[in-house]
């Protein structure tokens, strides 16, 4: 059946109409149908929120269960994850049964207490059609423009500001929470946001305080998952990455899952198998316990968005772990797997770490004829080897020797402009460094930029996106140790925003405080004029312009 669609969470929205979204298909690939399940899996997640904070307030205990359905339910809506239909009817159903389990321990904590439970609404009322039509025409109550017309632009656009930024929170609390790393504070804060929304909030600036308060929790994800990452994996150390394949059959995994990644490598040990990491996975050659395995063999390709022409010539089976997933072509959709959150209408999916489909595509598959002349870059540069120069780049810095540090980092995409940061990296001075994370560093990570006058090396990658963590703490460091504030020291911050988890770390930003980032290429659709404004004024947030009317600014308050 025919039905409304309309989404504008991420970067790739189309802005070619009068109002900024997709509304017949998403630029990503996403449908109408799945876009209005997607929104009614987000209003069972705010279903269960509530009663959660209900119930915690009657002195329940979290629900953990429940819990990690949300987190990892509102995963599956991030953009470029899951395009599966009929998970999302699964989903929304089971989700639905959580959330009456939760309710009856609200309800049986107030009548303990002698109290009639309260009768909640919205979210924490609805009750899911059994079949997918009926599905879409409860949608229309749970999409972000439910009431739009009532409320306005400005009020809509924050609201959206605080699910996507959650949604980004929800993500990195998952890649934590699949290697045993979780906290129940962080799971009730999740649901409190949740909770929050729910409620239809409508007051502009309590709606800003939310954005930070977002921005806090995640700081705390972060954390979370630097610990989850370090403690499962060890800790990141500088190491040389080849980025040239080697003879033999070959699997690219691609994504964040560390879990998966490791796994693999486990099921493909002594098979003569070789293993590639593929976009934001190239961190993994950094963390001890996965660099162990020899076959561990490189990093293949750019970032998640010339995934199309990179499957298309890899020559073996694709794992994909996360984020960010574009359509498969037929020319590797037959060898394509996902695991995790991630799905694709006629593509295999893993749901249990066994990986044996895959071993035995790769055995059946071409795999690379011959060594490639061999290339290599440098990555690891984490929180901990950071800091072990700490005290050689507060001396160059002090010496001349650095006279500005750029971190140039976010997510990449394929909006127009973004060779801005490849110009902007090529353009700094000798006397700096660049810090960078994210799957944005493809855009000039392969580059040769050398080393200081005083012997450092120039570009220092700090890994994932989630590594901000890392970035934020050496910061905080190197401003302690000269005597200075974060927002004193010779750092320009320049982050790439393309979805939801960029969202999230610069809610963070702005929850630390920290002023004059510039943000690119382009303002979030869901973010109006008045609010940009605000941000402006309030926090210092820059748009990019030029990359060389940025380095000019950002060199010339360090003369």
């Amino acid at each position: 059946m025919a039905h409304d669609m309309f989404c504008y969470q991420c970067e790739q929205t189309d802005r070619t109409g009068g109002t900024a979204g997709c509304t017949v298909k998403g630029n990503c690939g996403k449908d109408a149908t799945t876009a209005a399940l997607q929104d009614l899996l987000i209003h069972v997640c705010k279903g269960i929120s509530q009663h959660a904070r209900a119930a915690a307030e009657r002195g329940v205990g979290l629900d953990r269960e429940a819990a990690a359905f949300v987190v990892h339910g509102m995963f599956s809506t991030l953009t470029n994850v899951n395009f599966n239909a009929t998970r999302f009817v699964k989903m929304i159903h089971e989700g639905a049964a959580l959330r009456d389990r939760v309710r009856a321990a609200h309800e049986q904590a107030a009548r303990e207490a002698g109290e009639e439970p309260a009768e909640l609404s919205g979210p924490a009322a609805f009750r899911p059609a059994a079949k997918v039509d009926d599905l879409l025409l409860q949608a229309a109550e749970a999409g972000i423009l439910a009431d739009a017309e009532e409320v306005g632009a400005d009020i809509t656009g924050l609201r959206a500001f605080v699910l996507y930024s959650l949604k980004g929170v929800c993500a990195y609390a998952h890649h934590a929470r699949v290697v045993d790393y979780r906290s129940d504070e962080v799971d009730s804060e999740i649901e409190g946001h949740l909770a929050y929304l729910a409620d239809g909030p409508s007051d502009r600036e309590e709606l800003l305080q939310r954005v930070l308060a977002v921005g806090a929790t995640n700081l705390k994800v972060m954390e979370l998952l630097d610990s989850a990452n370090t403690g499962t994996f060890g800790t990141p150390r500088p190491t040389k990455v080849k980025v040239s394949a080697v003879r033999g059959k070959a699997v690219l995994v691609s994504g964040h899952g560390f879990d998966e990644l490791l796994e693999i490598l486990k099921q493909t040990e002594g098979t003569g198998i070789q293993v590639y990491t593929h976009g934001e996975m190239l961190p993994a050659h950094s963390y001890p316990e996965l660099n162990r395995y020899e076959h561990l063999a490189g990093n293949y390709g750019g970032a998640w968005q010339d995934q199309q022409q990179d499957f298309a010539a890899f020559p073996g089976p694709i794992v994909m772990t996360s984020n960010c997933l574009i359509e498969p072509l037929p020319a590797y959709k037959t060898r394509t797997f996902t695991t995790g959150p991630v799905g694709w209408p006629g593509v295999r999916h893993i749901g249990d770490y066994d990986f044996k489909g895959v071993v035995r595509a790769a055995k059946g598959t071409p795999g690379f004829p011959a060594d490639e002349p061999e290339k290599e870059i440098t990555i690891g540069y984490g929180r901990r080897a950071l800091l072990e120069i700490g005290d050689d780049i507060v001396g160059a810095i002090t010496s001349g020797d650095i006279r500005h540090m750029f971190l140039i980092g976010g997510c990449d995409g394929t909006a127009p402009g973004r060779d801005y940061y490849t110009e902007l990296a090529t353009s700094t001075p000798a006397e700096s460094v660049i810090l960078t994370l994210g799957c944005n560093k493809y855009r000039f990570n392969k580059l040769t930029h050398g080393t200081t006058p005083g012997g450092l090396p120039r570009l220092l990658d700090v890994g994932q996106c989630n590594d901000t963590y890392s970035a934020i703490r050496v910061a905080e460091t190197l401003a302690t140790a000269m005597d200075r504030t974060v927002n004193d020291l010779p750092l320009t911050l320049v982050l790439a925003w393309f979805e939801q988890k960029a969202l999230a770390i610069l809610t963070t930003v702005l929850h630390l405080g920290l002023r004059n980032v510039r943000t690119g290429p382009s303002v979030p659709a869901f973010v109006t004029e008045p609010v940009w404004n605000l941000l402006s004024e309030r926090f210092g947030l820059r748009t990019s312009r030029s990359a060389q009317q940025d380095l000019a600014d950002a060199l010339g308050a360090t003369r």
